[in-house]
């Protein structure tokens, strides 16, 4: 079951995470965007098990067609929101999981590892960057940003892939390191501004937990697959 879904859990983030633009999550409510949507879904379903032929899958799509439109419809952009939404769709990947668990079983057992690092490093970096991006919407408006457009977005991507990385890589001291560094990077802006300092702080606090809490995850989900042995991926 476990296999099942992690391949799942794979394809998730790559298709909500990756391969969702900006133009098709700003058009959700138009039905033709939410099929395709939803198409994406199941090709990348059926891509991270290497099964084509599995009705599951078209369920697991029109379910998740079906949570993308309450949450469109609805109207909801709150980080609330976007925790409820995420946590809907794993329950319907745990469901399929326990339901199809031999759904998985076509690629090599080696590459269920892989997967997982890969989950973990979109969650950490691109879906972090949603949900810290939602967590400082109410502050943002307060801030006076002159930075390089886009430049918060990559700092943090950049920061929270660090942190995970360096925790599955056994180094947890340097996430010590890079802290010490952004601070004394941002200490002659925040100094200025105590608001400018208080959003700094919430922010990079944040942003390294999700990515603390990620890492320790993916190694949690590691635990449980077969070991990676790159070896036993060559034909």
């Amino acid at each position: 079951m476990i296999e099942t879904f992690t391949a799942l859990l794979f394809a998730h983030v790559l298709a909500d995470f990756v391969f969702q633009t900006n133009w098709i999550n700003a058009n959700k409510r138009k039905p033709s965007v939410l099929l395709l949507h939803a198409l994406i879904v199941l090709v990348t379903a059926q891509a991270a098990l290497g099964r084509y032929d599995a009705p599951e899958l078209l369920v697991l799509a029109a379910a998740h067609l079906v949570i993308d439109a309450v949450k469109a419809r609805g109207g909801f952009g709150s980080l609330t929101a976007f925790g409820l939404d995420q946590a809907a769709h794993l329950f319907t990947l745990g469901a399929l999981a326990v339901h199809a668990p031999g759904l998985w079983g076509t690629w090599p057992a080696p590459a269920l590892p892989l997967m997982a690092l890969a989950t973990g490093l979109i969650i950490a970096t691109r879906a972090g960057g949603f949900a810290i991006g939602l967590l400082m919407r109410p502050h943002s408006m307060r801030i006076r940003n002159n930075g390089l457009r886009g430049g918060g977005w990559t700092i943090g991507v950049l920061e929270r892939g660090l942190v995970f990385l360096l925790i599955l890589g056994g180094l947890p001291l340097g996430v010590g390191f890079l802290v010490a560094a952004k601070s004394i990077l941002r200490f002659g802006t925040a100094s200025r501004d105590q608001r400018t300092a208080e959003y700094v702080i919430i922010g990079t606090l944040a942003s390294i937990g999700w990515a603390i809490v990620t890492a320790f995850a993916t190694q949690a989900l590691l635990t449980l697959l077969p070991p990676l042995e790159i070896a036993a991926l060559s034909p």
